[in-house]
């Protein structure tokens, strides 16, 4: 296959330890796994010369030519549809939905027909398929552009779910789950992606699906992912001030979930609040807390609590602040588990 421009082993790729954004450590990876493997291809709405809304295929339609980075019409379905067809025929396309709230018009050929094919054909024609979701609030735009539907696709088996939170695991686990051959969701904290980190090359993250203590603690578990994580390290560092240790779990992998680590904290500190942008009915969060329930109860001092979004469509951008969870909202949680 002709990459239409620069050939991919000339592509030069991130060779050492660099603080980077969200935004461009996504980048780094693409470039590096399309310069890996010419069958992975990019598609998406505006991602070519312009480099998507936020930036992040910057350039890499430049580097890789339009045969491997698509700007494609404005029909998430037909893009979707195209790619199932595309993984039968041996590709590895990667999809960018714009935003969050537009991956709807798209449910049917996800649900219906990417998570099922695999299972339908009985194992012989796998799917690897990223999709890309730029998620969630704090960026002041308007309906449809700062949702967090991460749950509908958490439900659906047949799918993968992941959501990095830092710089390192964003350029990590984008090059893993184009290596994998299961379809996966992968869903990038907008608000997040000019936040810097470190990116080491040369240290590859953890395994696609493993959760990570991001911070200990031994008082109280907090557990979260995506833009939250940043959130509940800022409420663990708040709290340390006050003379109280809580631990911070990064979930990294929504479907399926690490659960051991959650549950080894939680059987050190005795008490657990999670956290999440999303409403909290039928949510991430709701799961995480039946699942402790039921395998740590008896090292429970406290019940389990929840902080969320409210059960309403996403409000207009002036009211996002009292929408979404913040590190008091967090801290209020944490203090009620305290008290019992």
């Amino acid at each position: 296959m002709s990459t239409g421009g620069t050939e991919a082993s000339s592509v030069a790729a991130l060779s050492e330890r660099s603080s980077l954004p969200i935004a461009k450590a996504i980048n780094e990876g693409l470039r590096a796994a399309m310069a890996a493997d010419e069958r992975v291809l990019l598609m998406g709405e505006d991602i070519g010369p312009l480099g998507g809304v936020f930036r992040v295929t910057d350039g890499l339609q430049r580097d890789f030519g339009s045969a491997r980075v698509l700007d494609t019409p404005l029909a998430e379905a037909g893009i979707v549809g195209s790619a199932i067809g595309l993984a039968m025929r041996g590709y590895r396309p990667v999809l960018e939905i714009q935003f969050e709230g537009f991956i709807f018009p798209a449910m049917n050929q996800i649900v219906s027909q990417l998570a099922k094919i695999t299972s339908r054909h009985d194992g012989r024609v796998s799917m690897p398929i990223v999709i890309r979701v730029p998620y969630g609030g704090h960026i002041g735009a308007v309906e449809h552009h700062q949702e967090s539907p991460e749950a509908y696709f958490s439900h659906t088996p047949g799918l993968r779910v992941v959501a990095p939170s830092n710089a390192h695991d964003a350029y990590w686990m984008i090059q893993q789950a184009i290596a994998s051959d299961d379809p996966v969701l992968f869903f990038e904290p907008k608000a997040k992606y000019w936040q810097k980190g470190e990116v080491d090359p040369s240290a590859p993250a953890a395994e696609l699906h493993r959760t990570r203590v991001a911070r200990e603690g031994a008082d109280c578990t907090l557990v979260g992912h995506g833009a939250m994580v940043t959130v509940l390290l800022q409420a663990a560092e708040i709290a340390e001030s006050e003379g109280t240790g809580l631990e911070v779990v990064d979930l990294r992998s929504l479907s399926p979930v690490d659960y051991e680590p959650v549950l080894a904290s939680v059987r050190k500190t005795g008490r657990l609040v999670v956290a999440q942008e999303a409403q909290g009915n039928a949510s991430v969060g709701s799961e995480i807390a039946a699942h402790v329930a039921e395998h740590a109860f008896y090292s429970l001092q406290a019940p389990v609590l929840r902080v969320s979004g409210y059960d309403v469509p996403f409000p207009p951008a002036k009211l996002e602040g009292l929408y979404l969870p913040d590190a008091d909202r967090v801290l209020e949680a944490v203090d009620r588990s305290m008290r019992y």
